[in-house]
């Protein structure tokens, strides 16, 4: 089995709740090896960590990689650090400011730094709700964790 050809089928499964995003780009993917694909979810209670099993089967079959398995891991657990740079530029392009540890973020649509948060909870779990002061357009913000 081609770990690298199963890597590029992984690239081309999107993340059900940011599907301008690959399970890669999030660094869902930790591993492929030994005939199986090592996964984390984004945090141990994710509802869609079931739709990406489903997902990542699916791909794999339709590739020829039936065989292959897949195993959920749960620690250590998955962080934003394992966001790839280019999944970081895709969230910014898609609405979403990427994490990141400052205390202010950057607005994804204006590049302003004059932002505020509005609430700790936004569209999914790993993100909160934040406003632009300069463009008042609102967005998210991926959690640091």
């Amino acid at each position: 089995m081609d770990p690298a050809a199963i890597w590029s089928v992984l690239e081309g499964v999107p993340d059900p709740e940011i599907p301008a995003l690959s399970i890669v780009d999030l660094g869902i993917v930790r591993a492929v090896h030994d005939g199986k694909v090592v996964i984390t979810p984004t945090y141990s209670g994710c509802p869609a960590t079931q739709v990406i099993e489903q997902s990542i089967r699916e791909a794999l079959n339709a590739s020829g990689f039936s065989t292959v398995a897949i195993e959920t891991v749960l620690s250590p657990p998955w962080t934003t650090d394992w966001i790839s740079q280019v999944g970081r530029e895709k969230l910014a392009a898609y609405g979403i400011a990427p994490p990141d540890p400052a205390k202010t973020a950057t607005c994804p649509r204006c590049g302003s730094a004059n932002t505020e948060e509005i609430s700790r909870f936004g569209s999914t779990p790993c993100k909160a709700q934040w406003r632009c002061r300069d463009c008042l357009e609102p967005f998210d913000r991926f959690k640091c964790h």
